[in-house]
């Protein structure tokens, strides 16, 4: 069966061929580095992960392209509000770029928690100005935006006379204006939908940048058809992200794509569906929010417990990326017993011989290369990770069935063993990308015992510097180091 992905664009699952052939080209919306990365947010990048290793898989080489927006993004949609960035950075007095190393390595440290491969390119706005410059200034010389006191506006009424603007989520101009406020007396907008490309700084803006127009900062929108364009070009296979950027930021891509470079960036659009807690959206304000770091440490009060890594990337494979997930206790302390339990079986799985060529039975034979064969079928039907779990979880009683002498070894034949330990090693580990809690926390816990050591020689010989330097480079990766009475130590995961 071929590969079948679901395009927002057309709203039905389409077969996948790729532009140039063995190869796709990838762009995946990165995170606004000026808080931590959010569940929601690692929902996407994990299912995007996936996807990746999938397309590995099956032989293509993939270059897979996810930005980090550290300027420009304003606190409203519609190009309103202070600048993210700056203003953290007033608060907090330091400077824009301090607030955007910081997050970005806590963002690549919950990544790397989840064992997320990193992005083949992984670009930022501020690295790509000219680029963003370059895409403003051909969009004006086409027509299809217009300069207000230093700022460039797209627009939207203009490019709907030849395209729809609305395309992506089907949606006509009349029911977009609907949503949107009437235009004040003081705004430069010509009309309501139009969004800004470049924005003029005022002296106090603490990033700016020289344009033909004046000191200056890129729109948000901007910064995805730029990096896309370079790393990619005009026109390339998938561009993914969550549910919540189609209708505003992902449909001002394509309409930037179409009134620079005369064509939609991206054959597929794939978006990821959002998250909630106990049947509710999950929402700061509602206080049901919270953070990669809060659930492997437990320390929230909706929490009854700390969850590793895995058990939340097994959570999040057992719900198709277009279904909306629950996050709750019990569903993943479930989440827990079942990793635990495919796990094991697949340990087992890998210590089990045979070199029968003829199976005793051949019913069951039929049935394991039946269930095996399922796991390409259904992650060819649109990347569906929660019917390959159902498959695989079917083949843990045959498995521990031949291991307790339930079901004898030669059951099965030899090939259709082979075959069975190396699909489960290949998509347990490779696609999926799980790996085994226990040995990671046991393997932690050794390496953090040995620097707790090295650190209580230090302070015992009075080398501070070094006492220090551990505490802080620890702290720098999220682990928490704390000295307790009688000059013991222990640590947590922040």
């Amino acid at each position: 069966m071929a590969l079948k992905i679901y395009n927002t664009l057309s709203r039905e699952k389409e077969t996948f061929t790729p532009l140039t052939p063995d190869h796709v080209g990838m762009y995946v919306c990165g995170p606004t580095v000026y808080s931590d990365v959010h569940l929601g947010n690692c929902r996407t990048f994990i299912s995007f992960d996936i996807i990746y290793r999938y397309l590995t898989y099956l032989g293509y080489k993939v270059r897979y392209v996810r930005n980090i927006t550290d300027a420009g993004h304003l606190e409203g949609d519609r190009d309103e509000g202070d600048d993210k960035f700056s203003k953290l950075a007033r608060l907090q007095k330091v400077e824009p770029m301090e607030i955007v190393q910081k997050y970005t390595l806590g963002f690549h440290h919950v990544m790397d928690m989840f064992n997320c491969k990193p992005p083949s390119i992984e670009p930022t706005a501020t690295g790509h100005i000219a680029e963003q410059i370059e895409i403003a200034k051909q969009i004006l010389a086409n027509g299809y935006a217009y300069e207000v006191n230093g700022t460039i506006y797209f627009d939207v009424e203009k490019y709907n006379k030849e395209q729809p603007y609305g395309i992506l989520t089907n949606r006509k101009m009349e029911d977009l204006l609907e949503g949107t406020r009437e235009l004040g007396g003081q705004d430069e907008k010509r009309g309501r939908l139009d969004f800004a490309l470049w924005i003029k700084a005022k002296p106090e803006h603490l990033m700016q940048w020289p344009s033909p127009w004046g000191m200056g900062f890129p729109g948000w929108h901007i910064e995805c058809s730029a990096m896309s364009e370079k790393y990619l070009g005009k026109k390339f296979d998938i561009h993914g992200g969550g549910m919540d950027l189609a209708a505003t930021h992902h449909t001002n891509e394509i309409a930037q794509s179409q009134a620079c470079y005369h064509t939609s960036p991206a054959n597929f659009w794939m978006h990821t569906n959002m998250l909630t807690v106990n049947g509710t959206r999950m929402s700061k304000s509602l206080g049901n929010g919270f953070l990669p770091g809060e659930l492997f440490t437990g320390n929230h009060p909706l929490l009854e417990k700390a969850y590793a890594p895995m058990t939340v990337r097994f959570f999040m494979l057992q719900t198709h990326y277009r279904s909306t997930l629950d996050f709750s206790n019990e569903a993943l302390q479930a989440s827990e017993k079942g990793l635990k339990r495919l796990w094991d079986a697949y340990e087992t799985l890998q210590k089990l011989s045979s070199t029968s060529e003829q199976a005793a039975d051949a019913e069951l034979d039929a049935k394991v290369n039946k269930l095996v064969n399922e796991f390409d079928e259904y992650m060819n039907d649109d990347f569906n990770t929660a019917k390959v779990l159902g498959s695989m979880f079917e083949l843990v009683p045959v498995i521990n069935s031949i291991k307790d002498g339930l079901i004898q070894a030669d059951a099965i034949t030899a090939a259709t063993l082979i075959l069975l330990q190396q699909k489960f090693k290949s998509y347990l580990e490779d696609v999926f990308g799980l790996q085994n809690n226990a040995a990671n926390n046991e393997v932690l816990g050794g390496v953090m015992d040995l620097l707790i050591e090295i650190r209580k020689e230090a302070k015992t010989k009075r080398d501070f510097a070094t006492s220090d330097k551990i505490r802080n480079q620890l702290a720098a990766l999220g682990i928490n180091l704390k000295d307790e009475k009688g000059g013991e130590m222990s640590w947590d995961i922040s």
